[in-house]
């Protein structure tokens, strides 16, 4: 895949437009009357969503790296097949390798309301067979307007039922993590990293002032992000999704981790909508899975 090819194939005016970052990683970038973003071929990662008139919805560390076949801190990591670590081969990459890999265009169109569709298909290769040697297609469609909506389809054209779990890995931007609260999962259980992942249940709205790594099970519940600093609140709509991940490393183990930004975690948050933990996705021989998410933001008010 190269620049010159890929804008003939798939590019709209000024609307869709391929470019090249300095490192030669490839990013689609989307600018319409509703909303500007970018996407990364290489994991199928949008590292950038910004309605007209909004900050970022979408958070990006200052310090990301975007070089071949590491994976990007900010964005919206796509983490497939598996969350987390791998359950029998700690070599594996964690998340899996999806968010790694490259992704090919297979449709970019303009909507009648003049927002963007752009849909991609997961490149397999011999090297991603040792990881994942089932027979399987992974596509996922961007729509991209004043909302944003993403759709991850897996595909099982074999003879065997297949397990999987999943994630859209959401790191979103916030006006200060000390001031907001996110509400919808009232009385769900989740499983506490932090704390050897104990399974505890949720009283009331969640509020962050120390790290927070949690796997709310069993949930399809909408999820909100009240933000006053912005004065704006974020919505989590989900389908397909049973499972529900918050994050947040907090100081300790942000200083860790090299890539998040000097106090970058006081900027960020992670909602994810996901198939993780004891919702393992189970996909019968010929049978399709969607995972769709639609992102909005609108005013607070109170």
């Amino acid at each position: 895949m190269n620049i010159e090819s890929l804008n003939k194939d798939f590019a709209i005016d000024n609307a869709a437009i391929f470019d090249e970052k300095s490192n030669g990683q490839i990013v689609v970038k989307i600018n319409n009357a509703h909303a500007k973003a970018e996407i990364m071929l290489q994991g199928a990662h949008l590292i950038h969503w910004q309605p007209v008139n909004e900050k970022p919805v979408i958070w990006l560390s200052e310090d990301a790296s975007i070089v071949k076949s590491k994976s990007i801190r900010g964005g919206i990591p796509v983490c497939w097949p598996w969350f987390g670590a791998h359950g029998a081969n700690d070599s594996f990459p964690a998340h899996g390798y999806a968010r790694t890999e490259l992704w090919q265009p297979i449709k970019i169109e303009k909507l009648s309301d003049d927002r963007t569709r752009i849909a991609f298909k997961l490149l397999e290769s011999v090297e991603t067979e040792k990881f994942w040697p089932y027979n399987t297609d992974l596509e996922i469609q961007f729509i991209i307007g004043k909302t944003l909506e993403i759709i991850l389809t897996t595909k099982n054209p074999g003879d065997e039922t297949i397990a999987l779990t999943e994630a859209l890995h959401t790191y979103f931007n916030v006006g200060d993590i000390n001031k907001l609260h996110i509400s919808g999962l009232d009385k769900s259980s989740y499983l506490d990293k932090p704390d050897n992942f104990a399974i505890k249940k949720q009283h009331g709205k969640i509020n962050i002032n120390e790290e927070v790594d949690r796997v709310y099970i069993d949930t399809t519940a909408d999820v909100f992000i009240d933000d006053p600093v912005f004065n704006r609140r974020i919505v989590i709509a989900k389908k397909g999704s049973s499972s529900t991940i918050v994050w947040n490393p907090w100081a300790d183990v942000a200083n860790k981790m090299g890539d998040l930004g000097e106090k970058g975690y006081l900027n960020m948050v992670c909602i994810e909508s996901a198939n993780a933990a004891v919702n393992i996705l189970k996909i019968e021989p010929g049978q399709t899975h969607c995972l769709k998410v639609i992102y909005s933001v609108d005013a607070l008010s109170y």
